[in-house]
C-alpha cells in the first residue's frame, strides 16, 4: 500500500495523537515513517529595546536556532521512540524554512513519500478565515495523498 510516509509534526497533543496514526499506518503497511519538525527562521524583533528581555533565545540567531533545534529534537524523539517501540523504521528531519506547508510538501517531494499524515489544528473564527491552517494548505496544494488525524 504505502511504502515511505512522511508526518510532519509540532509536538502539540493533537500531533501527538497524529504520531499514533502515522505509526499504525506505517507498520500495517510494511512502510518506513520521516518524522519532520518545520522551524521558522529566526525573525530579528522590530523594537531595539525588545533584545533585552530575559530570554536572549528568542532574540539572538544563535541562540534561537540552537533551542529551536532542542526542542525539535526532543519533539522528533518521542516520535522514533514510539515508532521503534512499534517496530517501524523512523527517520527524523529537521527542517528550517517558511511557509511551513510548502517545507512540508517539498519534504514529501524530496524523501519520495507516497502519504502524509497530519494533525488537523482547525482554527475557528476569523482567525480560520484569515490564516488558514498549514494542515488546509498542504491538503489545497499536495500531490501527494494527505490523511488528516483529528
Amino acid at each position: 500500500m504505502y511504502r515511505h510516509i512522511l508526518f510532519p509534526t509540532d509536538g502539540s497533543p493533537i500531533s501527538r495523537r497524529a504520531a499514533k496514526h502515522a505509526i499504525a499506518l506505517a507498520k500495517a503497511s510494511g512502510a518506513r515513517l520521516t518524522a519532520l519538525h518545520v522551524i521558522a527562521p529566526w525573525n530579528p524583533p522590530v523594537y531595539p529595546e525588545a533584545t533585552m528581555v530575559p530570554y536572549p533565545e528568542l532574540y539572538l540567531p544563535r541562540e534561537y536556532e540552537k533551542a529551536a533545534r532542542k526542542a525539535a529534537t526532543k519533539t522528533l524523539g518521542k516520535v522514533t521512540a514510539a515508532a521503534e517501540a512499534a517496530k517501524v523504521r523512523c527517520d527524523a528531519a529537521i527542517v528550517f524554512a517558511t511557509p511551513v506547508w510548502k517545507s512540508i510538501i517539498a519534504a514529501a517531494r524530496s524523501k519520495r513519500c507516497d502519504a502524509i499524515v497530519m494533525a488537523s489544528h482547525g482554527r475557528r473564527g476569523i482567525e480560520g478565515v484569515l490564516l488558514g491552517s498549514e494542515t488546509h494548505k498542504v491538503l489545497t496544494h499536495s500531490k501527494t495523498p494527505v490523511l488528516v488525524c483529528r
